[in-house]
């Protein structure tokens, strides 16, 4: 089995108490059926707090409920109370793995940071490197996708790639070339015909299907969905800012097409993905403020909410502020 990884994966380190936020913070933690059962048997201080704060929830399994907006866990020092007191080996799963994600593809497997850790946000937008690092190990899976279309989304993520990366395009060109590129490979995931992606021509195209004075409105469509941290909905509730389009931009949108591209081929819907990672670079821009911090706090309340991430990805075929016409009007 091949696995694949961003060249800057093996330099995260958890930065512990130094964190600017924590994983410890909102979220109730799943805990897996072996952890919550080691918990549960501790005779010790520790084990009797477990008890009382682990509970059984209906669709996750057991979880690690919080209090007062913070795991019980979570020590004023800024550390793990289980971790200090048994180790790293002893915490459960989702804590030991975060931010650290995969996806196994059978005959290849993908591993990737989550943008919601402020590190890895760190690593992932500023890396100079971003290249895929390759190793062989022992042991293939029979994939159970078509490999027909894993095929076409590997090629076709590869070229989205060369796109964004392409240096004769000024960002907001290459997100315009993305979206277009979105459909383009649709059609080929679809067994269509399609004609030669002709850049120079889709890029004047563009200056003729935009719709202007789409921000507030985009801004809008992600108030309606669910808000973790009222920091948050007090970003969402200023007004667009229009700063500069900066550097880091374009490692985001790196990111996001290397993390949802291929997920594609459990439904065969791609165009979804490219509105995807337009419309997320684009709000991230205009909300503005330090751009490692904004698209962590984006990737927090919208990537690690499936119920966000499910209403994000139908909205880019319905609602009036992902339309492609409104998209092209902030790029242009």
């Amino acid at each position: 089995m091949q696995i694949r990884k961003p060249a800057y994966y093996d330099s995260f380190r958890c930065i512990a108490d130094q964190c600017p936020d924590s994983c410890c913070k909102e979220w109730e933690v799943e805990v897996d059926e072996k952890s919550a059962a080691f918990y549960r048997s501790l005779q010790s201080p520790l084990g009797d707090r477990l008890r009382t704060v682990l509970k059984d929830d209906p669709q996750w399994g057991a979880v690690m409920t919080i209090e007062d907006g913070r795991c019980p866990m979570w020590r004023t020092d800024g550390l793990c109370r289980i971790q200090a007191e048994l180790g790293h080996n002893a915490l459960c799963k989702t804590c030991r793995d975060f931010p650290r994600i995969s996806h196994d593809y059978g005959t290849f497997r993908e591993l990737g940071l989550e943008l919601s850790c402020p590190e890895a946000a760190r690593l992932i937008l500023t890396s100079d490197n971003v290249s895929f690092v390759t190793e062989e190990i022992p042991g293939d899976e029979a994939p159970d996708y078509d490999e027909d279309a894993m095929r076409i989304l590997l090629q076709t993520r590869g070229e989205a790639l060369d796109i964004l990366q392409h240096r004769d395009y000024s960002f907001t060109e290459a997100l315009i070339l993305l979206l277009y590129y979105g459909y383009h490979a649709q059609a080929m995931l679809d067994g269509d015909d399609v004609s030669v992606f002709s850049p120079g021509l889709l890029l004047k195209e563009a200056k003729f299907m935009g719709i202007g004075d789409g921000e507030q409105d985009l801004i809008n469509f992600f108030k309606i969905l669910e808000i973790l941290n009222p920091q948050w909905q007090a970003r969402l509730s200023s007004a667009p800012v229009f700063p500069r389009w900066v550097a880091e931009l374009r490692n985001l949108a790196r990111y996001f097409i290397e993390r949802y591209w291929l997920q594609s081929v459990s439904d065969y819907d791609l165009v979804s993905r490219a509105k995807l990672v337009v419309a997320s670079c684009i709000l991230v821009h205009l909300l503005g403020g330090d751009v490692i911090q904004t698209a962590q706090m984006y990737s927090k309340e919208i990537e690690n909410c499936p119920e966000n991430m499910e209403t994000l990805l139908d909205a880019t075929y319905s609602h009036p502020a992902l339309t492609d016409q409104r998209l092209l009007g902030m790029l242009i």
